[in-house]
């Protein structure tokens, strides 16, 4: 048992850190000009950064062993050929029965973001899936050069930003 009660300061980064692993942002610990530590999901505009905590780990759903047996296939197959990282638009590379995947349809559905929707359930699907550098887990959503696997609210809403 500890010898000393938590204090507020503690209690404030505990919950900071479990509330935003969930939703995958990134943290950062600051020292304002006047000594005092900050902690904002933004970088601070002045003082210093003291430490970043990243959260990359959202929600998604698991791909199928067919999805995954298939991508490592192609990568054996794609060893010297690397595609084009660029795309234009927004591509979501999602599957029918995935939670985390209409969730995110309906986020982009809501706030009218046009996007190229991409089932890796096809055999067309599953090779963009692979050459986009999907693997793990969907929805996998690329627009403007970013990519975000995975899906909430909070995390959809600071990649539009």
């Amino acid at each position: 048992m500890c010898n000393r009660p938590f204090f507020l300061p503690e209690l404030v980064v505990i919950a900071i850190f479990f509330s935003n692993h969930v939703f995958g942002d990134t943290i950062y610990r600051s020292i304002s000009p006047d000594g005092r530590v900050i902690y904002s999901d933004q970088p601070p505009s002045t003082g210093k950064i003291e430490k970043v905590y990243s959260f990359e780990n959202l929600p998604a759903s698991p791909v199928p062993e067919a999805v995954e047996r298939y991508r490592k296939q192609l990568e054996k197959g794609m060893k010297d050929r690397h595609p084009a990282t660029t795309t234009t638009g927004t591509q979501l590379y999602s599957a029918t029965w995935c939670g985390y995947c209409r969730k995110a349809k309906a986020y982009l559905g809501a706030r009218s973001i046009p996007y190229q929707e991409i089932d890796i359930d096809t055999s067309e699907g599953k090779q963009a899936f692979v050459m986009a550098g999907g693997s793990g887990g969907i929805p996998l959503l690329l627009s403007n050069g970013k990519r975000i696997q995975g899906f909430t609210d909070s995390a959809y809403d600071n990649f539009f930003r």
